[in-house]
């Protein structure tokens, strides 16, 4: 009798402490009942993370029909299975639909309290098969459902296969998919500039196992180089050495309140290191050089975009002179891209992650955006297309106003956002005001009379410049301005020279505000 009821203990115990384990994992809907679905509920079976309620499909055929030993439901009774079922997170196995598809799918997502995660798609999956690490937060990509552009092949290899190709600033977020995309293109060498030791050790270790599970023994050579662009005996001594065919000009400060703070330097690298650059190149013959650019250019009202401006003046206008003779120059300019180093995906979703606020600088403020892999193989196929002192303007789609894409991103997280209307939210958004030199909107062209190319997603603007013999004596004029750092100098200079620069601010340089400090407070001592 004894033993009987130790074995009767011992079995309804171990049932009941399962059951107990079970109810107490979060419980997850999996949105999609196809091949991807059916192996994500396996890997979730065998986990013991999270707890299958069902699955949710728009094929209605499916619906109340049981796969796997799960019910299929219909999407739009989610409202009502999410508090029935106990459901906390909605799992997206729907690898192979468009990226329109999927975004009214997040839509419709939107209003309920769950936590969305999603699979990559099909070719971001290892061997084609689903596995619980493949899970991961929604990507900004998700969010604006605009689909890629299958690329021109013959676009793609034209400057780079089996030619020496310098990709400067290597190390950035724009150099290193350059440098990504341009080792699939099979170059004979590649050679990569940074002033960044770590940025240059990290790309150049991943380049040499990309060319090798890419190429094998046949990959190309990869250098890494240590360099300043605006130092000209380096440059100089780099491309007397190797001789590049083509070279793609990353390497640029970016960032506009850092600039802002410290405005020499930035003119110091943003125009004279695509001077220095731009003249190596004309003297070792390069044959192509493409600046990358940025949508910031247009009417800048910092000094970021003013002297991105003029980087693009001085090539305009070495198209202009016995330089173009030998080396074709030509810009891309484009607007902010995804998962660059500040951007504000990143930022909101640590943000989320700490509970808040989200900090934003302006509720009407509004940008371009595009992922990093297509911005690069759209500069390659710009720059393959120029026939000299091209200014080409990449198809960026509809602008996003940056509140609701932090709204979105706190709603995809199962959280409710806080404010008037609804104060028992749980994140807020926070209006910080509008940085030194940032602006509410983005353009794309100074003028409005772009050219189709013959790629659908690249236009060509057809925009005025000063020819060199006109813009050099200028521009020495402001290299001794920077020399100085006089910064209100080098800010009148560049509404001179930069046609609709208007500076937002006063003058914001640190160095400058301490100087001008710091002979205020010996005045009043002295007195």
């Amino acid at each position: 009798a004894g033993g009987s009821r130790v074995l009767v203990h011992y079995w309804l115990g171990g049932l009941y402490r399962s059951a107990l384990q079970q109810q107490s994992r979060p419980g997850v809907l999996i949105y999609g009942a196809g091949s991807a679905g059916r192996q994500l509920a396996s890997a979730l079976a065998g986990g013991r993370e999270y707890r299958l309620l069902g699955f949710l499909d728009d094929d209605q055929r499916l619906w109340g029909n049981s796969m796997d030993g799960r019910r299929v439901y219909n999407p739009a009774e989610l409202g009502r299975l999410i508090p029935q079922l106990g459901a906390h997170e909605v799992l997206l196995a729907l690898p192979s639909v468009s990226r329109q598809r999927r975004l009214q799918v997040l839509d419709t997502l939107r209003d309920f309290a769950v936590h969305v995660r999603t699979l990559p798609g099909l070719a971001n999956l290892a061997s084609g098969r689903v596995s619980l690490s493949d899970l991961q937060e929604l990507e900004i990509e998700d969010l604006l459902g605009r689909e890629p552009v299958v690329p021109n092949g013959l676009l793609l290899n034209r400057n780079i296969f089996g030619k020496v190709v310098l990709v400067t600033g290597a190390g950035g977020s724009i150099g290193s998919e350059l440098c990504r995309q341009i080792v699939q293109c099979q170059p004979k060498v590649l050679l990569l500039v940074d002033i960044s030791e770590f940025a240059l050790y990290q790309i150049h270790h991943e380049l040499l196992k990309r060319g090798k599970s890419l190429h094998g023994d046949d990959g190309p050579e990869i250098v890494p180089l240590l360099a300043s662009v605006s130092h000209e005996e380096r440059m100089h001594e780099i491309m007397d050495t190797w001789n590049p065919h083509t070279l793609y000009h990353a390497a640029a400060y970016k960032h506009v309140p850092m600039v802002e703070h410290n405005p020499a330097e930035g003119v110091r690298n943003n125009v004279w290191g695509t001077w220095v650059c731009a003249e190596a190149a004309a003297r070792h013959g390069v044959q192509n050089f493409v600046l990358v650019s940025t949508d910031k250019a247009v009417r800048p009202t910092n000094i970021m975009g003013a002297s991105k401006r003029l980087a693009e003046l001085v090539l305009q206008g070495m198209a202009t002179s016995h330089a173009s003779e030998r080396t074709c120059f030509s810009m891309v300019r484009f607007g902010n891209v995804l998962g660059s180093s500040g951007s504000v995906v990143p930022l909101f979703r640590e943000q989320i992650k700490n509970g808040g606020p989200i900090t934003l600088t302006h509720l009407d403020i509004t940008r371009y955006f595009m992922t990093i892999p297509e911005a690069a193989l759209l500069v390659i196929q710009a720059g393959a297309m120029a026939v000299g002192g091209d200014v080409f303007v990449l198809d960026m789609g509809q602008p996003v106003r940056i509140y609701d894409l932090a709204r979105r991103m706190v709603e995809l997280s199962g959280l409710a956002l806080r404010d008037e209307l609804h104060p028992n939210g749980d994140i807020s958004i926070e209006i910080t005001g509008l940085r030194p030199g940032e602006k509410l909107y983005e353009e794309l062209l100074i003028s409005d009379n772009p050219g189709p190319t013959q790629h659908v997603r690249i236009m060509k603007a057809h925009e005025e410049c000063l020819p060199w013999l006109a813009l050099e004596p200028r521009l020495k004029a402001l290299q001794l301005a920077v020399t100085v750092n006089d910064v209100p100098v080098i800010k009148d200079m560049l509404q001179q020279q930069v046609p609709g620069y208007q500076p937002a601010d006063d003058v914001v340089d640190w160095v400058y505000l301490e100087q001008e400090n710091e002979g205020a407070v010996g005045g009043v001592s002295a007195q």
